[in-house]
């Protein structure tokens, strides 16, 4: 039985390294800005979390960790017997608090590079040096006195020194960051900590910005778990949700994503291995707030028909795709979604349900010839991805000559004609002998 159950073990590793190494290949090399809130710290899992993060960096990733201090700065103050101020959720940080901010600040970041140096017991890390970098990366500037409240030293980015954070970034390094701020004029001023991350972010032109969140999650109005969010779904959750923390996470996410951060990933601190489980499966475990196009993708409607034509005929001639005629678009119209682009059809698919066998297939997946190479294909893909599981479809598949290999880097395997739907079985064209691929949610 011990026997039987080690091997289980070993083969839902070989299973997770399989579907993680795609994802090892992509991030290496790629800036990844990760934000922690101070409560991680006061945790007994925060020495694993910092560890997995080192992996980042012995991966090839290029990580910017920005550490919160707020929960660090209150403790320095009930310490002293002073109470904290705030106003709208920002501190008043006066001379006494900025020393708290400057202790609290000197505390977290040589706990998380002591952490950092020592690796961690029975693991390869052990023995891997992990370079930290810190320094006066960001320039800030006073609030000042807003609706008559003055701010004292609490601030706000003015600019990040992206020279030289990317010199230390190509060194290898860890870059550590606490959200304080000098001037040129030497004063220092406490930032919040998720303006901090956003900046930077934006700043490196950040692949990702990961938020370590210490609140519940984003959930949809049926109290169901929100996966993923074009930026518009985004600024509609927003709009109703009532927790201020994720108010302010998505605020600062969304203004991110405006200013040129591909992806924003919200995951739960409190989930062992939240990081890991995040950045290499394929479903994630948090939320993910993308610049990826999804708001130019829409149902087709009839006035479509011309422009469908156009993008797939071409295909149609090559033999790539089944030839449709125009009485067939406009009878399965409504199974066609589009991607368009300044009024023009760049991107097409199809998603046939069968929802009695709990399956759905993917048909016409098209990318106009002058719009490839800039992962359309895999934007309308996800797209139909995200359509099945709405309709709780838990398999998808599709029937191709020439794109085996797109597919099957895609998570798709190879099936026989036995797995179809009788019904589309019986619709099987065996003069094109395509193979069957498909693929599990």
């Amino acid at each position: 039985m011990s026997y039987l159950n080690d091997l289980e073990k070993t083969q839902q590793f070989v299973a997770w390294f399989r579907e993680a190494s795609p994802y090892i290949h992509a991030h290496r090399g790629r800036t990844f800005v990760i934000s922690i809130a101070g409560e991680a710290l006061e945790t007994p899992q925060f020495p694993y979390l910092i560890h997995d993060i080192a992996l980042l960096s012995s991966l090839g990733i290029r990580v910017v960790l920005i550490c919160g201090i707020r929960v660090q700065i209150e403790h320095e103050l009930e310490r002293r017997g002073i109470e904290s101020r705030y106003v709208d959720g920002i501190r008043i940080t006066d001379e006494t608090a900025l020393s708290c901010v400057k202790a609290a600040c000197g505390e977290v970041i040589s706990t998380v590079e002591s952490l950092l140096s020592m690796g961690l017991t029975n693991s390869p890390t052990i023995e891997m040096f992990i370079n930290t970098a810190t320094g006066n990366f960001i320039v800030a500037r006073p609030m000042g006195i807003r609706d008559g409240i003055d701010y004292c030293y609490s601030g706000e980015v003015r600019r990040v020194n992206v020279a030289a954070m990317t010199k230390r970034l190509d060194e290898g390094c860890i870059v550590l960051i606490a959200p304080v701020g000098y001037s040129p004029t030497g004063e220092v001023f406490n930032l919040l900590a998720e303006d901090v991350a956003a900046e930077v972010a934006i700043a490196l032109k950040a692949h990702k910005w990961v938020c370590v969140s210490e609140t519940k999650g984003l959930y949809d109005q049926q109290n169901r778990f929100i996966q993923q969010l074009t930026l518009l779904e985004a600024q509609q959750v927003m709009n109703r949700e009532a927790d201020v923390s994720l108010r302010q996470q998505l605020t600062n996410a969304i203004r991110a994503c405006q200013r040129g951060v591909q992806r924003v990933h919200l995951i739960p601190r409190q989930v062992e291995g939240s990081l890991l489980l995040e950045l290499f499966s394929r479903d994630g475990i948090g939320t993910l707030i993308s610049t990826d196009p999804f708001e130019h993708i829409r149902r087709a409607k009839i006035e479509d028909i011309g422009g469908l034509l156009a993008l797939l005929e071409p295909l149609e001639e090559s033999g790539i795709l089944v030839r449709r005629s125009r009485e067939k678009l406009e009878m399965e119209i409504d199974q066609f979604l589009v991607q368009e682009r300044d009024g023009m059809i760049v991107a097409c698919a199809a998603l046939y349900p069968f929802v009695n066998e709990d399956m759905a297939e993917l048909a016409c997946l098209a990318v106009h010839e002058e719009y490839r190479g800039n992962n359309r294909g895999d934007i309308m893909l996800n797209y139909i991805e995200r359509e099945a599981r709405r309709l709780q479809i838990g398999r998808v598949f599709v029937l191709t000559t020439y794109t085996a290999d797109w597919f099957r880097e895609r998570g798709f395997q190879p099936a026989n004609l036995d797995v179809l739907p009788m019904q589309r079985r019986a619709l099987y064209n065996y003069k094109r002998n395509s193979k069957v691929f498909i693929k599990s949610l």
